[in-house]
């Protein structure tokens, strides 16, 4: 499969991982609409990387691959481990305030740490996954690393684009699996297996470092 070939599959992946924004919360609490919304944030990273990758602006779909990745884990943390108030801060009305609270928000480590025996072992398992074989060449290509300088000098070969595209396809089958509990709709707990079964060979294996 091409390059071509798997940015049209994302595509359709994508339109079916659309759908699920779709469902209806199960209740509107704080957590739950905050949880929603990063998914959102996730999402739109997502279609904006494969935007960039078609478009010949390889680095910066790199980057945001990372911050899709970032998404996710606020969107799990928010529902899983996030104490009521920090969700509040993030739904509150947008002032100057506001934002100062907002600020003392736990990064993606100490997220990931407060996650841990709440979420799903399974998503938990795929969090760690990537963030051990992926977190720290992403980071390099956001922080102008070794990487990010000898990629965009040098060119992005095929087979590191192909694999971006699939590492970020995981990521958004992740936001899926999430809204689907956000839901709280037992009646959908059979789409995301299904459309990981058909899209199989667009996903990715985790452990594959994105170099």
């Amino acid at each position: 499969m091409d390059i071509n070939d798997i940015l049209t599959r994302s595509a359709a992946l994508e339109e079916k991982l659309a759908d699920l924004f779709a469902l209806r919360l199960y209740d509107n609490s704080d957590k739950i609409l905050s949880s929603r919304i990063m998914c959102g944030v996730a999402f739109e990273h997502a279609e904006s990387a494969k935007i960039l990758i078609a478009s010949g602006n390889f680095t910066s779909a790199t980057c945001l691959v990372r911050l899709q990745y970032e998404a996710l884990v606020r969107a799990m943390w928010l529902l899983y481990a996030a104490p009521d108030l920090s969700a509040s801060k993030l739904m509150s009305e947008l002032t100057q305030e506001s934002a100062k609270r907002a600020d003392k928000l736990p990064m993606l480590s100490e997220m990931l740490k407060n996650l841990e025996g709440k979420a799903p072992k399974e998503a938990m398992d795929s969090l760690f996954e990537f963030k051990e074989y992926s977190w720290k060449p992403l980071s390099s290509y956001v922080h102008g690393g070794i990487h990010a300088v000898n990629r965009h000098g040098r060119g992005y070969p095929i087979p590191l684009l192909c694999q971006l595209l699939k590492a970020s396809n995981g990521v958004s089958v992740m936001v899926g699996m999430l809204l689907v509990v956000l839901s709280g709709d037992n009646k959908q707990l059979g789409k995301m297996p299904a459309i990981q079964r058909e899209f199989f060979d667009c996903l990715p294996d985790f452990k594959e470092q994105i170099a």
